[in-house]
């Protein structure tokens, strides 16, 4: 696969990591330990087939969320910034560099400019606080003991491991996401590390 290809991928894959929302969920008021404001680092790999072949793609994000916005830094294993994300109610915009700039009126638009397939996946960013709607548009709040959900988008998400498993909201480290199809792409799995705070 071409390396601009794979570099395009790569930065939809951070997309998935947690910035793709919709302008609903980017108002969404505190639930719980729900915060609208946080900076959080981790890992990211995301494995699928297309055309019969399996491919797989890692890095690492750094994503800073603030009340009606969301950056992403996507960074390649070699420590080189390879794309940046930014996620507004009304616009989602991708930064390669070396290309134009890529923008939509939502994530869901620029993954399909970025990829030429859709992947409808809103409300993502939910997912790395612990919390995502359920088949029935319920929010669920995870946790040790409850730690498994398939969402109204069709995603069979788990919350393997966490910060600290034995605090009162405890906050997820390690989450895997599964897919049976979206578009040409067919078992797509995403693993979802994330990174103690320094």
């Amino acid at each position: 696969m071409p390396l601009t290809r794979r570099l395009t991928l790569l930065a939809c894959a951070a997309i998935l990591a947690g910035c793709a929302t919709s302008p609903a969920n980017l108002s969404t008021a505190t639930v719980g330990d729900y915060r609208d404001t946080i900076d959080l680092s981790g890992k990211l790999s995301v494995n699928y087939q297309k055309d019969g072949r399996q491919e797989s793609i890692t890095g690492n994000f750094n994503w800073e969320q603030r009340p009606g916005a969301i950056d992403v830094a996507l960074i390649s294993p070699l420590g080189q910034t390879v794309a940046t994300i930014n996620v507004t109610p009304n616009s989602a915009t991708l930064v390669q560099g070396g290309q134009e700039p890529r923008t939509a009126n939502d994530i869901d638009s620029l993954t399909q400019q970025a990829l030429g397939w859709p992947l409808p996946v809103s409300g993502l960013r939910d997912w790395l606080q612990g919390y995502a709607l359920d088949g029935q548009g319920q929010r669920f709040r995870a946790s040790p003991a409850n730690n498994s959900v398939t969402t109204k988008d069709g995603w069979r998400l788990r919350f393997v491991e966490w910060q600290d498993a034995a605090s009162a909201q405890p906050v997820p480290r390690l989450i895997q996401a599964e897919r049976a199809a979206s578009g040409d792409i067919t078992d797509l799995a995403i693993r979802i590390v994330i990174l103690p705070a320094a």
